[in-house]
């Protein structure tokens, strides 16, 4: 994966898996791989893997006679998951055209990713394809926006400094917050038993301008956003005070993290 990545998308995705990994995603990877019911020795698919925090756990539950497959667009995301475990097949590939055969997979999962997907209900269709008729399929998504509110404060910050490019690539990861809207999304695709779930997670950055510096400098890369070192700058002054609330007597940053848990099973 390392030859067809560039440098650049290498870069942002390092920063992605020092940054957010840590801050943010690893704490749902073992939520969403209990919802999935991964067992010893089950085939699973990770879509949008990202980096692969989720099909690093799902290999850790389902062993040596399982398989964990990771499909992701960006070469530089999988370049990066490559290198973190190499035990893991990684291929490049989108989620509304997968390329497995029907029936593959017994867990077919995906960790904040859907949102991004250009037909999401041409996603969801495939998901459902390749997982096998006992198979299970978690999919977690942000809450809303609204109900995050250190990201609204700073999503408000780039619109104000940066522009609403900016700020519209910090709104994107919480589009799919409102619950009706999703369970529309997975209705009428062949799910049975479906289920919402809503969980709540907390974030957790080492400071504000580390958390800030994730989004500038990791997060807005990957979605093709790229501010000039004096608006970075500028960004990184205003932040101190609009994400005040958040810091604790520590000077950590910490704040309500939601999401939603999506499961259900494919329709005989």
């Amino acid at each position: 994966m390392t030859d067809r990545a560039s440098q650049a998308e290498i870069n942002s995705a390092t920063a992605y898996q020092e940054f957010f990994v840590p801050a943010l995603f690893q704490q749902w990877a073992p939520q969403v791989a209990a919802a999935a019911q991964i067992q010893p020795g089950h085939r699973v698919l990770d879509i949008g893997c990202g980096t692969g925090v989720l099909a690093r756990e799902a290999a850790s539950r389902a062993g040596s006679a399982g398989t964990v497959s990771g499909l992701d667009p960006s070469a530089g995301m999988l370049a990066v998951a490559e290198r973190l475990a190499p035990e893991i097949e990684w291929r490049q590939g989108a989620a509304e055209s997968l390329p497995y055969a029907d029936d593959s997979f017994q867990a077919v999962v995906s960790q904040f990713g859907l949102m991004f997907f250009a037909d999401r209900r041409q996603a969801v269709r495939e998901m459902l394809r390749v997982l096998s008729p006992e198979g299970r399929l978690a999919v977690a998504v942000w809450d809303s926006l609204n109900n995050t509110p250190a990201y609204s404060a700073a999503v408000e910050l780039l619109d104000r400094v940066a522009g609403q490019r900016a700020a519209d690539a910090l709104r994107a990861p919480f589009t799919l917050g409102d619950r009706n809207e999703l369970a529309a999304l997975f209705a009428g695709v062949g799910l049975t038993s479906l289920n919402i779930t809503t969980r709540h997670g907390r974030a957790h950055f080492p400071s504000i301008r580390s958390m800030v510096e994730a989004d500038l400098r990791g997060w807005l890369p990957v979605m093709g956003v790229f501010l000039d070192e004096d608006v970075i700058a500028q960004i990184l002054k205003e932040g101190e005070h609009a994400l005040s609330p958040y810091v604790t007597a520590q000077g950590k940053v910490t704040f309500d993290s939601p999401a939603h848990i999506v499961t259900g099973k494919k329709s005989s």
